[in-house]
């Protein structure tokens, strides 16, 4: 596996499919290779269930050569309908979090569906989704069937944190893959309803939040100056604010944790919101 490489979490399921299609489409602008990873996890019969009956295993060879058949013809498939491109397959052995997490420390990018078939209906976003997207050593994006939008700006949320600024280098260079606008977000919290400092001027701490992101962009503008840029300094909820631009946007990206997350923390609150709700795809960029 190469660093350069995307892989995609693919199951067969239908988030999947568009996960597959979004890492297409990102490699198709990169040139960068893709792999499937499929991981077959197999689950040991425990208790007793019967005299002199050994615990037994499930599922059998047979349906792990059905899952070696179904990835290689995803590939197949894959790279026939983008012939520039080169497209793998591969089945591994575990539990599904914990060897995408490892096989992300070879990798470029991860893409995941939200949800696979081991997802219930009433959550938007599964474990894995979640736990890989907090562990991960690579920029982990989650693509959620229905939401793969192909227009629109690439958002970005900005803070000055170091999460922060890797996370704005991705935005910018998808947004230049894209020849796209980038828009960048920067929430502010304004002061409580019980007491409000007698200096106060919103406006002025806007164009405080305006400059800070200006000077963190500058060099990102002198790579790419060919980019459109609209900076936002908003009052109110990052998360809220975000999902609200993710309406609009066919990407949104953000650090795993922003200045307000606690050291213990692998992935933020903003993070997390925004792979629970977000209307478009949702890129959490962390360092390696």
């Amino acid at each position: 596996m190469s660093d350069d490489e995307i892989l995609v979490g693919y199951d067969g399921s239908s988030d999947a499919a568009v996960a597959l299609n979004w890492a297409l489409d990102e490699a198709g602008r990169s040139g960068r290779p893709v792999r499937l990873a499929y991981v077959f996890e197999w689950l040991t019969v425990t208790g007793w269930i019967g005299p002199g009956v050994a615990p037994g295993v499930w599922p059998d060879e047979a349906a792990r050569q059905q899952v070696e058949e179904l990835v290689r013809k995803a590939a197949a498939d894959a790279a026939a309908d983008r012939p520039g491109l080169t497209v793998h397959g591969e089945v591994f052995d575990g539990p599904p979090a914990l060897v995408l997490q490892e096989r992300s420390a070879d990798a470029g990018m991860l893409v995941l569906g939200s949800r696979g078939h081991g997802g219930f209906g009433g959550l938007l976003a599964g474990s894995t989704a979640v736990s890989v997207t907090a562990h991960a050593h690579c920029p982990v994006v989650v693509v959620r069937d229905g939401q793969a939008a192909t227009s629109g700006p690439v958002v970005v949320g900005s803070d000055g944190s170091e999460s922060a600024l890797r996370a704005l280098g991705f935005a910018v260079e998808r947004a230049a893959q894209r020849d796209v606008p980038l828009r960048v977000l920067r929430a502010w919290e304004p002061p409580g309803d019980r007491w409000v400092p007698p200096d106060f001027d919103p406006e002025q701490v806007a164009a405080s939040e305006r400059a800070a992101a200006e000077a963190e962009l500058a060099p990102w503008r002198e790579s790419f100056p060919d980019v459109p840029v609209e900076i936002e300094a908003v009052p109110g909820s990052a998360s809220a604010l975000l999902v609200e631009a993710s309406r609009s946007a066919q990407l949104v990206v953000v650090g795993s944790r922003g200045r307000g997350g606690l050291r213990g923390m692998l992935l933020g609150s903003v993070s997390q919101q925004l792979i629970q709700h977000s209307h478009c795809p949702v890129a959490v960029v962390r360092e390696r």
